[in-house]
């Protein structure tokens, strides 16, 4: 068997791919240490400025593997140890400056629905579908869906998706946020990459302040927010990548970004 997940960084782009294609992406204790690995040392890669995380195969990912958690001795111990886990790689990639791009064909259900929903574009196939699916098997969920669907769909919604095991096409995610746009099956990874490959060509400490005002402005009061987006704005604009975008475009010329 090959690598279950594969990670590779060449100018700026952290490309991670899930490759367990014989189990449609399925999450045993392996795979889920692979991913939250190649998330790490992505987000700690100081060179990296946008994270690309596609799948081979049918399925984007089925989530965890409950044959193989079934077979453990403590099954119970064992799904909190896979959840936390791959909890580490989630919340390295949401802490970096780089933003994550996400493409999704096929089934995105249980964790893999989570992972889709961590990004900050997400990319979906024509045929591709979205649900919990935990409800079915007596579960909560993991893969922060319950923090992260109620802000991206509203709560309604993510109540129906997880009572009521409501399944998603990908036409009903781009209608209600859950996906930024939805293209042909065969061309998934070739948009993906390109919209990757864009933000890898941009500001990157923008990005990052980006995504924790917006992150922040979920929960904050508007006076916090708005003290918290001047100090960003101040904290920005002492930046390389700032000051000569704003050189730039004084000057009439089409700025250029290093992330620094």
């Amino acid at each position: 068997m090959g690598e279950l997940v594969r990670l590779t960084i060449e100018q700026g782009l952290a490309r991670i791919v899930l490759a367990r294609v014989e189990a449609h992406n399925a999450m045993s204790a392996p795979f889920i240490d692979a991913l939250a690995t190649a998330c790490e040392t992505a987000a700690a890669d100081p060179a990296v400025r946008a994270v690309l995380l596609t799948a081979e195969g049918k399925h984007f990912s089925v989530g965890g593997d409950l044959r193989a958690i079934h077979s453990e001795a403590d099954p119970a111990a064992a799904i909190e140890a896979l959840a936390t886990r791959l909890h580490d790689g989630i919340k390295a990639l949401a802490a970096c400056d780089a933003p994550l791009v996400v493409g999704v064909q096929g089934a995105a259900a249980g964790a893999g629905l989570g992972l889709a929903a961590a990004g900050d574009i997400v990319i979906a196939g024509e045929g591709a579908s979205f649900t919990m699916a935990y409800s079915a098997i007596g579960l909560t969920s993991d893969g922060g869906a319950t923090w992260l669907l109620p802000r991206v769909i509203g709560l309604r919604l993510t109540q129906e998706m997880a009572l009521l095991n409501r399944r998603l096409s990908a036409a009903e995610a781009l209608a209600h946020g859950l996906v930024s746009r939805v293209v042909a099956d065969e061309a998934v990874e070739a948009e993906a990459l390109a919209v990757a490959r864009q933000l890898a060509a941009g500001p990157t400490r923008a990005f990052g302040g980006i995504k924790r005002l917006l992150s922040a402005g979920q929960t904050a009061g508007l006076s916090d927010q708005l003290d918290a987006e001047a100090r960003s704005m101040g904290d920005l604009l002492r930046t390389q990548d700032a000051q000569g975008a704003i050189h730039a475009f004084l000057a009439r010329e089409p700025a250029v970004f290093t992330g620094q």
